[in-house]
Protein backbone atom coordinates (compact mmCIF):
# COMPACT_ATOMS: atom_id res chain seq x y z
CA UNK A 1 0.00 0.00 0.00
CA UNK A 2 1.27 3.50 -0.87
CA UNK A 3 2.07 5.87 1.94
CA UNK A 4 0.18 9.20 1.95
CA UNK A 5 3.47 11.11 1.56
CA UNK A 6 4.31 9.25 -1.65
CA UNK A 7 0.88 9.96 -3.13
CA UNK A 8 1.23 13.65 -2.28
CA UNK A 9 4.69 13.80 -3.86
CA UNK A 10 3.41 12.20 -7.07
CA UNK A 11 0.48 14.59 -7.33
CA UNK A 12 2.45 17.77 -6.63
CA UNK A 13 5.52 16.90 -8.70
CA UNK A 14 5.45 18.45 -12.15
CA UNK A 15 7.61 16.95 -14.84
CA UNK A 16 9.95 19.32 -16.58
CA UNK A 17 8.94 19.68 -20.22
CA UNK A 18 10.73 22.82 -21.41
CA UNK A 19 14.10 22.84 -23.09
CA UNK A 20 16.78 25.49 -22.86
CA UNK A 21 15.79 27.26 -26.09
CA UNK A 22 12.12 27.40 -25.05
CA UNK A 23 13.04 28.86 -21.65
CA UNK A 24 15.41 31.40 -23.21
CA UNK A 25 12.83 32.60 -25.75
CA UNK A 26 10.17 33.00 -23.04
CA UNK A 27 12.58 34.94 -20.83
CA UNK A 28 13.60 37.25 -23.68
CA UNK A 29 9.95 37.90 -24.57
CA UNK A 30 9.16 38.74 -20.94
CA UNK A 31 12.09 41.17 -20.81
CA UNK A 32 10.98 42.81 -24.06
CA UNK A 33 7.46 43.30 -22.69
CA UNK A 34 8.91 44.82 -19.52
CA UNK A 35 11.09 47.19 -21.55
CA UNK A 36 8.15 48.21 -23.74
CA UNK A 37 6.13 49.00 -20.64
CA UNK A 38 8.85 51.02 -18.90
CA UNK A 39 9.60 52.95 -22.11
CA UNK A 40 5.88 53.82 -22.41
CA UNK A 41 5.50 52.04 -25.75
CA UNK A 42 2.60 49.98 -24.39
CA UNK A 43 0.01 51.05 -21.85
CA UNK A 44 -3.52 50.39 -20.66
CA UNK A 45 -5.20 47.07 -21.35
CA UNK A 46 -2.47 45.99 -23.77
CA UNK A 47 0.20 46.51 -21.10
CA UNK A 48 -1.88 44.63 -18.52
CA UNK A 49 -2.47 41.61 -20.76
CA UNK A 50 1.12 41.47 -21.99
CA UNK A 51 2.38 41.99 -18.44
CA UNK A 52 0.41 39.02 -17.16
CA UNK A 53 1.67 36.94 -20.06
CA UNK A 54 5.25 38.03 -19.32
CA UNK A 55 4.91 36.97 -15.67
CA UNK A 56 3.55 33.58 -16.75
CA UNK A 57 6.45 33.20 -19.20
CA UNK A 58 8.98 33.99 -16.47
CA UNK A 59 7.40 31.61 -13.96
CA UNK A 60 7.19 28.73 -16.42
CA UNK A 61 10.79 29.36 -17.45
CA UNK A 62 11.96 29.26 -13.84
CA UNK A 63 10.27 25.92 -13.11
CA UNK A 64 10.96 24.48 -16.60
CA UNK A 65 7.35 23.32 -16.84
CA UNK A 66 4.59 24.51 -19.14
CA UNK A 67 1.18 23.30 -17.91
CA UNK A 68 -0.31 23.77 -21.40
CA UNK A 69 2.14 21.22 -22.83
CA UNK A 70 1.01 18.47 -20.44
CA UNK A 71 -2.44 17.55 -21.84
CA UNK A 72 -0.94 17.24 -25.32
CA UNK A 73 2.15 15.34 -24.21
CA UNK A 74 4.44 17.99 -25.66
CA UNK A 75 7.99 18.56 -24.53
CA UNK A 76 10.82 20.71 -25.87
CA UNK A 77 13.28 19.20 -23.40
CA UNK A 78 15.99 16.92 -24.73
CA UNK A 79 15.99 13.53 -23.13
Amino acid sequence: MLKPQLILQEVTAMKKNMGTADRLIRTILAIVVGLLYFLDVISGTTALILGILAVVFLLTSLVSTCPLYMPFGLSTRKR
